[in-house]
Formats: structure tokens, C-alpha cells, sequence
């Protein structure tokens, strides 16, 4: 039984960190893709590029918390198994305290993107239409926030794979 709770654990585990190195990865896909058309709004692109990317916010949060209690469920599953928290040596215990830093860096910069950035992004796009030329600061204002959110993205990605290195290190020692 051990060892089938442990299994789900793990087989949720790794899907959560896979989505949370996914979605960055593909946004900043998608995002390079459009920079070959340069900082001018073309209206249906841009659109299409905000709902893509604002539209993966649920996903982004669900993997971050799947990530979170999968990660404090294996610990909580040998103590429910053994009446005791499992003995581990330095180097896990070093792994175990970077991997929930930089899930923690993760949160932090998905918090920003989601309640800070992308609202004011939205809040700007709004005002844009598919007939008429935006002002040029308030395209300059967009592209912007655009660059800061592209910025935070990669950051975010780096934590991801960094996830990925340091992840079986908690498994196997």
C-alpha cells in the first residue's frame, strides 16, 4: 500500500513540475514568435496572444499547488506509514529547502504576473480596437508591461528546470 500511495504521489508530482515548466516555456514560445512582428499592435495577433497567455493562469496555479502538496505529501505519507519523519542526510535536506525556494520564487512571480501585470495589460489592451491606431504611449505602455511579463517568464522557467535538476535528489538519497 506504501508503495502505491508513494507511486501517485510521484506520477502527480512529476505532472505538476512538467506543467510548471511547460507553461513558461510555451509562452515565451509564443511571445518570441510574436516579437518577429515588432512593437505594433495588429489587433487580432495581440489577442490571441493575451488569451493564450492570461488563459493559462488556472493551469499555472493549479500545477503550483499540485506541486506544493504532492511535494509535503510524500514526507506526510512515511510518517503516516512509519509514525515517524524519515532521517535524511544534508544533502537532501539542501535540496529539500532550494527546491521549496524556488517553488516559492515561482509562486511569488506567478502572484505578480496574475494580480499585477497581466490585469493592467488586459486593462490597457481593452481599450485597443481592431479599427483604429492605438496612441503611441499607451503602445509603448503595453509593450512594456509585455517585456517585464516575458522577463519574469524566463525567470520563472530557469526555477522550473532547476525543479526538475534538484527533484531526484529527494528521491534517491
Amino acid at each position: 500500500m506504501e508503495n502505491l500511495v508513494y507511486t501517485i504521489l510521484l506520477i502527480v508530482h512529476n505532472i505538476a513540475l512538467v506543467g510548471c515548466a511547460a507553461a513558461p516555456f510555451y509562452n515565451l514560445r509564443l511571445v518570441n514568435q510574436r516579437a518577429q512582428f515588432g512593437k505594433k499592435v495588429f489587433y487580432q495577433l495581440d489577442k490571441v496572444v493575451e488569451d493564450t497567455i492570461q488563459g493559462l493562469e488556472p493551469y499555472c496555479w493549479t500545477f503550483i499547488i499540485l506541486l506544493f502538496l504532492t511535494g509535503f505529501g510524500f514526507p506526510a505519507a512515511y510518517y503516516a506509514f512509519h509514525g515517524e519523519l524519515r532521517e535524511f542526510d544534508s544533502t537532501v535536506f539542501t535540496a529539500f529547502v532550494l527546491k521549496h525556494i524556488f517553488v516559492l520564487g515561482m509562486v511569488t512571480i506567478a502572484f505578480y504576473i496574475s494580480f499585477f501585470v497581466n490585469p493592467k495589460i488586459k486593462d490597457i489592451f481593452s481599450k485597443f480596437s481592431p479599427d483604429a491606431a492605438p496612441q503611441e504611449e499607451t503602445v509603448n505602455t503595453f509593450f512594456a508591461l509585455r517585456a517585464k511579463r516575458k522577463k519574469l517568464c524566463k525567470i520563472c522557467f530557469v526555477f522550473a528546470i532547476l525543479i526538475l535538476v534538484i527533484s531526484p535528489v529527494l528521491r534517491f538519497y
